[in-house]
């Protein structure tokens, strides 16, 4: 039997090499992802450090007031506060700003996980078809065959039956 060549091998070849390079994409999705995930834990943490100070001046702020310190020093304390909240504020931006960073990063990773379903899914029904065209060739080749067989044994039948004949 002659080797069957799929007449759409090469769009499976470069839908094939389309689904690799998806994979490529989402992988490096991925580790964007990744990274903007681990800004974002600085990110807090730096807020949350920031917040920390900003509790213990208050406390601070307080025993103070508690102890019944001079008007200035107060007021200088006051001010620093006033001072952490912006920094507070500040960093709470930044924060804020590093999410929509990963919710982007999110976005664009499910993106490209779709873009390579649906290439993995062209490839498969292409597969699929490969799969059912090679069997309807072998069974033409098998009818054609047959027919050869045929017509090989009544050529000998009949050169057979002039030798006995003659």
């Amino acid at each position: 039997m002659s080797k069957i060549v799929y007449p759409l091998k090469q769009v499976i070849d470069v839908k094939q090499k389309r689904v690799d390079e998806a994979e490529k994409v989402v992988r490096e999705r991925q580790l964007a992802l990744e990274k903007e995930k681990e800004k974002l834990a600085q990110r807090e943490a730096e807020r949350d450090k920031v917040k920390k100070h900003h509790r213990d001046k208050l406390n601070q702020l307080r025993e103070t007031i508690d102890e019944g310190t001079t008007s200035p020093k107060i007021i200088q304390m006051k001010a620093y506060i006033k001072v952490v909240d912006e920094k507070l504020v500040i960093e709470e931006k930044k924060v804020k700003d590093q999410q929509e960073q990963v919710n982007l990063a999110q976005k664009n990773l499910d993106q490209a996980k779709e873009e390579l379903r649906i290439k993995r899914q062209e490839v498969d029904k292409l597969l699929s078809h490969k799969k059912d065209w090679e069997k309807e060739m072998r069974k033409e080749l098998e009818i054609i065959e047959g027919r050869e067989q045929d017509e090989l044994g009544s050529i000998i039948y009949v050169s057979n039956q002039r030798r006995n004949s003659s």
